[in-house]
């Protein structure tokens, strides 16, 4: 029998307009996609431990409940840790009060002097400018306020998602069975068990790469004599879940606290030296070697996902982006008609390109 082929161009008709229904539903079931996908991931770590629990004959709901609460207990006591970081500023806020004030006033004196505004008039156009500002932008600000409490209400959803996809790991294996019958289960069960794999040695890296750089930009900050340097060193290095530019984003906060508390300038300009080559350092040698020998994306394809992910979920869309795009990398990769784009997401440096 003669088989009909569609012509190229309804084929690539019908393939934007899923993509723009994918996309469309992306960003309208963000605040149910979001927590669903953090508990995926958290429960595909969690699993190899739940295993050994559960081969120590504890009942599987005893082992994931066990698990959970280690989870959160180690959680817990990190942020137990930067909250006595952050109590010990009480000490100094007083020296920072002064410096601050001392700086407004100087800013103010150098307006005077170089554009004739006497401080009054600095002050009442400040509150114009201020008032204004905030007229116009108070519906951006309620509506990123309602979201960011919307997240965290559904966010604490987490742990009974990852409770209930542990307990249902078998039941949503054959689910993938079910739908997709005409391929064996071998087959199936080796695409699950390399989207695992991905995602746990993602994971596994990027906590090491968390590590190293908290400890380099640690040592780093106490040579250079700034205060809290393991508060701001490890809250640095925990901002690479937002690849390329987490690092960067993480030293303003040094380098605005240096200026304040510091006479010299210049400290300021060690402490953003020093993190412009630990960035330099993570983004070319740290991370290839520790993660990307696990995770084989390209820089463009990473970056166009972190565009594409940040637009749709925000900065759950930049910490999500690289280990869902590995994950889509492995799907394509195991399906015949979508190995193209699957070659195209991947390491281009090592790459078996026809010539």
């Amino acid at each position: 029998m003669k088989t009909f082929q569609q012509p190229f161009t309804t084929r690539l008709a019908y393939v934007l307009i899923s993509l723009v229904i994918i996309i469309f539903g992306l960003f309208m079931l963000k605040d149910l996609l979001i927590p669903l996908t953090f508990a995926a991931i958290f429960a595909l770590l969690l699993l190899p431990v739940c295993q050994l629990l559960e081969k120590w004959r504890f009942p599987r709901w005893l082992a994931i409940t066990i698990t959970i609460l280690i989870t959160i207990g180690v959680l817990l006591l990190l942020f137990y840790l930067v909250y006595i970081q952050i109590m010990d500023f009480e000490e100094i806020l007083p020296q920072l009060t002064e410096k601050v004030e001392k700086l407004y006033f100087d800013v103010q004196i150098f307006i005077r002097r170089n554009f004739h505004i006497t401080r009054t008039q600095q002050r009442v156009e400040g509150k114009k400018y201020l008032t204004e500002f905030l007229k116009n932008n108070s519906d951006i600000l309620g509506n990123t306020l309602s979201t960011t409490t919307g997240l965290l209400g559904n966010l604490t959803l987490i742990p009974l998602y990852i409770f209930l996809m542990l307990l249902y790991r078998d039941f949503i294996k054959v689910f993938f069975y079910k739908t997709f019958k005409s391929v064996s289960s071998h087959r199936v069960n080796v695409v699950l068990k390399k989207i695992k794999n991905v995602v746990i040695d993602y994971m596994v890296g990027l906590i090491m790469v968390i590590g190293i750089i908290g400890i380099l930009n640690t040592v780093g900050l106490y040579i250079l004599g700034i205060e809290h340097a393991i508060f701001f060193g490890f809250l640095a290095s925990f901002l690479v879940l937002i690849p390329y530019i987490g690092v960067a984003i993480g030293s303003l906060l040094p380098i605005l606290f240096t200026l304040i508390t510091k006479d010299n300038p210049l400290y300021a300009v060690g402490v953003a030296s020093l993190f412009v080559t630990i960035q330099f350092l993570e983004g070319n040698f740290i991370t290839p070697y520790i993660v990307g020998s696990k995770v084989s994306i390209n820089s463009m394809a990473a970056i166009i996902a972190l565009i594409v992910f940040g637009s749709l979920w925000g900065m759950s869309g930049l910490v999500l982006a690289l280990p869902l795009t590995a994950i889509i990398k492995v799907i394509f990769d195991s399906v015949e008609g979508l190995k193209p784009f699957g070659f195209l997401l991947g390491d281009a440096d090592h790459a078996d390109v026809i010539k």
